[in-house]
């Protein structure tokens, strides 16, 4: 087991809480590992991270779909209702918020069934992740989104390490100024691996695996 702790400084009733080590995740090796499990499926954390994460929002920024990545679906609803609170607007014909889970295929490429497609097609979607560290995963989400004929209203994280992705800012609750010391590297030029520290644990989005 690693040890989690939460981070002093809190955001509303959202904390952060993290684990300092070696990690390994698909793309990258990290100094942090950011457990975002409550945010995912309590309830009442799940509201207070949507009104949140909500503040950093421009009103003039219309979101008609919601693509929930990293299993964020319960906190996607939250983030749909809370929008739709704040009188953000859309512009579909039902007046309401989509809120969709992608598919992937064997390549691991995001693919949207046709029964699903018009609730992209000519919608502005916002991309919705648990953490945005290298950016490579939400890069992947825009590209899907264009592909698809949708318009990207922007990404959302509860946290993230970089400030935009393909020219479009992050929204988060907490950022990498919040773990100053917070590191990403690739895993051949790793300093923990080439100082021969093992890794602690295997990292996604659905959490760890300690080694």
């Amino acid at each position: 087991m690693i040890e989690i702790t939460n981070l002093p400084v809190r955001r509303g009733n959202v904390p952060l809480r993290y684990a300092k080590g070696h990690f390994a995740t698909n793309h990258s090796h990290i100094n942090y590992y950011i457990d975002i499990t409550f945010q995912k499926t309590r309830l009442s954390e799940a509201k207070a991270s949507a009104y949140e994460l909500v503040s950093h929002f421009i009103n003039n920024t219309p979101v008609d779909t919601i693509i929930c990545l990293d299993g964020t679906a319960v906190l996607g609803t939250c983030v749909a209702e809370e929008l739709t609170k704040s009188g953000f607007c859309t512009l579909n014909q039902h007046q309401t918020i989509y809120v969709l889970e992608p598919e992937y295929n064997a390549n691991s490429q995001m693919i949207f069934r046709e029964n699903v497609i018009p609730m992209i097609k000519g919608k502005h979607v916002l991309v919705l992740m648990a953490s945005v560290t290298t950016g490579f995963t939400a890069k992947r989400s825009i590209e899907a989104i264009g592909y698809y004929g949708g318009y990207v209203a922007g990404v959302a994280a509860l946290y993230r390490a970089v400030d935009e992705v393909e020219g479009y800012p992050v929204r988060s609750i907490y950022s990498v100024s919040d773990l100053p010391d917070y590191a990403s590297y690739d895993y051949r030029e790793c300093p923990y691996c080439k100082a021969g520290r093992k890794i602690d644990a295997l990292v996604n989005s659905f959490g760890y695996s300690a080694l």
